[in-house]
């Protein structure tokens, strides 16, 4: 079995609950956009008021997965277990969390999701196992909140859904979350969120508004949605990544609530752009864009492998090529958004040789055989564009990308004009 046809199969095992043919949700749209005054109230330590929390919101002191917690691995009575198997028979639905048989009053991860919610996730169904681990911040402060939530159905398809900060540690380089968090498949979510989703994947930020900004060389909390793996031959199907989208917000309102903040994030799905298609291009438009071509030569080894471009304004706009596993063959990608930019702060310094830039314009960057990067000092903040590729065997498809690359972009994000030196 290829690598194409072993992810092929991955894919359609991991999402056999779902329906492709299936309407989209009519779930009732939000006042769209994010809260422009999301704040913490004066007295933070405090959860908000009572009357304006749904009840079954989890007590700040006494959370539901405490009591979890205290009881998880403990000898249960054996008339319990007999009664719980005897429920589960009946049934055929129980939440893995120890809540008893499925009804509308069950919710999972972190009691954010209810019957509906996850059933919207599974096709409908509802004989769904949810675990997840509390959301905790270690001891010293520095790692940020994390926790996972875990849904399987017991047809293969799982869902995994993980609230943390965005590990700086990668530097954007070999990590992971950038490649598929960030992939050209998915779409932004507009309206002043920080967010992006796609038909397997979604991730969404918390507003600085509520948990305060990070610091300089922090990356933002998220939560993100993870379903399995991605063809990426097919297009992107709207319903699926409408749904993921909506997941996203419920987490980060839920989260918000439980933090004390004011306000709520609105439903975008209404705002979002179309779903990105692949596409077609010239010899002298790489990714779409006029005046970016390849080495003499060098196109003709891509022509096979149709670009996908992010559609729409958003934190990035990244071009893939030939992704298999998540990990595109050619990427060209820039991340306006600081938030996400400072992902790349620390590569920027310890890559390969140095990049130069003429006259006083702020910014770094280095170039290697496989890998582009230049992080320029926009009005908006730290602008990074880069350009990687998987191996190291065409450098002088990176060297004569890259400047081009970033110099068009920059005009386009509105901090050019950019002209950045490769070294010799």
């Amino acid at each position: 079995m290829t690598d194409s046809e072993h992810t092929e199969h991955t894919d359609s095992s991991d999402r056999n609950d779902r329906n492709d043919n299936e309407p989209e949700s009519g779930t009732e749209p939000r006042n769209g956009g994010a809260p422009q005054n999301a704040t913490r109230p004066e007295n933070a330590t405090e959860p908000a008021p009572a009357a304006d929390l749904p009840s079954w919101l989890p007590k700040r002191r006494q959370p539901w997965w405490h009591w979890r917690r205290l009881t998880r691995g403990r000898w249960r009575p054996a008339l319990a277990a007999a009664v719980a198997g005897a429920l589960l028979g009946a049934t055929g639905v129980a939440w893995q969390t120890g809540t008893g048989p499925f009804t509308d009053e069950s919710r999972a991860c972190w009691s954010a999701l209810g019957t509906d919610d996850v059933a919207e996730l599974f096709d409908g169904h509802t004989d769904i196992d949810a675990s997840d681990t509390p959301i905790t911040t270690d001891g010293i402060g520095e790692g940020g909140p994390s926790g996972t939530c875990v849904l399987k159905s017991p047809r293969g398809a799982r869902v995994t859904i993980q609230a943390h900060r965005l590990d700086l540690r990668f530097g954007g380089a070999a990590d992971q979350w950038a490649d598929e968090f960030l992939s050209a498949r998915l779409t932004p979510m507009g309206g002043g969120l920080l967010g992006m989703a796609s038909d397997t994947r979604a991730w969404l930020a918390v507003p600085d508004g509520c948990i305060g900004r990070p610091g300089d060389d922090d990356g933002p909390t998220v939560f993100d949605i993870d379903t399995g793996w991605t063809v990426y031959r097919d297009q992107v199907r709207a319903g699926e990544r409408d749904r993921l989208t909506r997941t996203a917000v419920k987490l980060v309102n839920h989260y918000m609530a439980g933090e004390g903040c004011e306000g709520t994030l609105g439903d975008p799905v209404d705002r979002m752009p179309d779903p990105p298609r692949f596409q077609d291009e010239k010899p002298g438009a790489i990714c779409g864009i006029k005046g970016l071509s390849l080495p003499k030569g060098r196109h003709e080894a891509y022509e096979h492998e149709r670009p996908l471009v992010t559609r729409g304004d958003g934190p990035v706009r990244t071009c893939d090529r030939d992704v298999l596993f998540d990990h595109p063959s050619l990427r060209l990608m820039t991340v306006q958004d600081p938030r996400l930019s400072v992902l790349y702060r620390q590569l920027s310094y310890d890559g390969g040789k140095p990049i130069k830039t003429p006259g006083d314009r702020d910014g770094y960057g280095f170039v290697r055989d496989d890998f582009g990067l230049f992080q320029a000092a926009c009005q908006t903040g730290e602008v990074t564009f880069l350009v990687r590729a998987d191996d190291s065997r065409h450098p002088g498809d990176i060297r004569r990308l890259l400047p081009r690359y970033a110099a068009a972009e920059a005009d386009r994000v509105g901090c050019g004009p950019l002209r950045i030196e490769l070294p010799a």
